[in-house]
């Protein structure tokens, strides 16, 4: 049976506690029962805030399943629903991870059977990012038999992070569950705590694929055994010296605190879980802003983000602020979603009834949007037109 039900079925006996401890705990346990009999072999066919870590290359946006629409489907009508992001988290190949030192680890050097099996990983991210998913699986597949017979742990890591994405990326959120599930239990195999960045990297991908399938126990579980590993871990950091914790190394958890609590906001935006969310956004800005600075594009995306979840709320006036914000940056930096946050401001002087700035920005965001050839801010901009122009018909009724 599998394991992770164990997990479902203890939250839904203990009901919403609220309690993110108890989550942690939970997950914890469950993570490190998959792997009390061993490690088996696993047949491989069953956006953004900055990387730091070297070699983890960015997943093509192209031919991507947007997940965004899978979790906001059908959720409420507004704004862009977070700006219109699919979480990037399970787009990215082990972006703070430990896997990427396969290819350029300084410490030991590589064998000639690891430097083929590098080799065969490039090929396949370049299939990737050329969109050729078939011929990236069938490298994958021949990498990954020859991890084994040469018995590299970190290779054999390495293929199956590198599967479950791309199994992601083909929309096969089973087998890349069952291959994320795989990777961790080689980790843990491998002697990797549950607090390191790797590690926690592919739980919370697992916890966007459940929050994507609805398995909502799972889901926040998940979201909340990765933001309270991460904040355990950074409250040791403090005690550390550089020498012994370089400042990059803090960088990179305080970074992926901050995807965590993105993606966890993201996740409680779209059950309308309000103040909440806005609680985690708040908390991602505040990281994003001190690590990556002002004019970062993912300080753009949130502050937008913040301001989509406080127009849910009704809070106008403190929405229009913060997108006004996130455009003024966004032009400044020339962002490659201006359309997405102009359609939001729009949206949100439409509901302040300021019906002629609403209708300039919403043509200017569309114009922006064929621009791009972006179909679905299309529809969501002509939808936010058709509904001004029904407010623009009632109220010369009422005069």
């Amino acid at each position: 049976m599998d394991m992770m039900i164990s997990l479902a079925a203890c939250c839904h006996v203990m009901g919403n506690c609220g309690h993110m401890t108890c989550h942690r705990t939970m997950y914890a346990r469950v993570v490190w029962r998959l792997c009390a009999g061993g490690v088996h072999r696993l047949s491989a066919r069953g956006a953004t805030w900055r990387t730091a870590s070297r070699g983890a290359p960015a997943a093509p946006r192209p031919r991507v399943p947007s997940m965004s629409r899978v979790l906001y489907s059908g959720r409420r009508e507004g704004s862009y629903k977070s700006s219109c992001r699919p979480p990037f988290i399970l787009l990215s190949a082990a972006a703070f991870s430990l896997f990427s030192k396969l290819e350029e680890d300084k410490n030991e050097e590589l064998t000639l059977a690891e430097e083929n099996i590098v080799y065969h990983l490039k090929k396949a991210k370049l299939n990737i990012m050329k969109g050729e998913m078939e011929e990236a699986e069938e490298i994958l597949h021949k990498t990954l038999r020859l991890a084994h017979e040469c018995e590299s742990k970190r290779a054999i890591i390495y293929t199956y992070d590198l599967m479950a994405n791309l199994a992601f990326l083909r929309g096969d959120y089973d087998s890349t569950e069952k291959l994320f599930k795989t990777t961790l239990i080689y980790m843990i195999d491998g002697g990797v705590k549950q607090d390191d960045n790797s590690f926690i990297e592919i739980s919370l991908k697992m916890a966007s694929i459940y929050a994507a399938r609805d398995q909502n126990d799972l889901a926040v579980a998940g979201f909340q055994f990765c933001i309270m590993s991460l904040d355990e871990k950074i409250k040791k950091e403090k005690e550390l010296s550089e020498e012994t914790l370089t400042a990059e190394e803090r960088t990179n958890t305080r970074l992926l605190l901050g995807l965590c609590l993105d993606s966890y906001a993201r996740y409680l935006l779209a059950n309308s879980q309000l103040l909440h969310a806005q609680t985690m956004y708040e908390k991602a800005l505040q990281i994003c802003r001190e690590e990556q600075g002002e004019l970062h594009p993912q300080t753009v995306t949130l502050l937008s983000d913040l301001a989509t979840v406080l127009e849910a709320q009704g809070r106008f006036d403190e929405a229009y602020t913060y997108v006004k914000q996130a455009l003024d940056v966004a032009q400044q930096t020339e962002h490659p979603n201006q359309h997405v946050i102009l359609g939001n401001m729009a949206m949100i002087l439409l509901h302040q009834e300021h019906l002629a700035d609403a209708e300039r920005i919403f043509k200017e965001a569309l114009t922006k949007a064929e621009e791009k050839k972006d179909s679905w801010s299309i529809i969501y901009i002509q939808k936010g037109l058709s509904e001004l122009t029904e407010r623009k018909k009632h109220k010369e009724q009422n005069v």
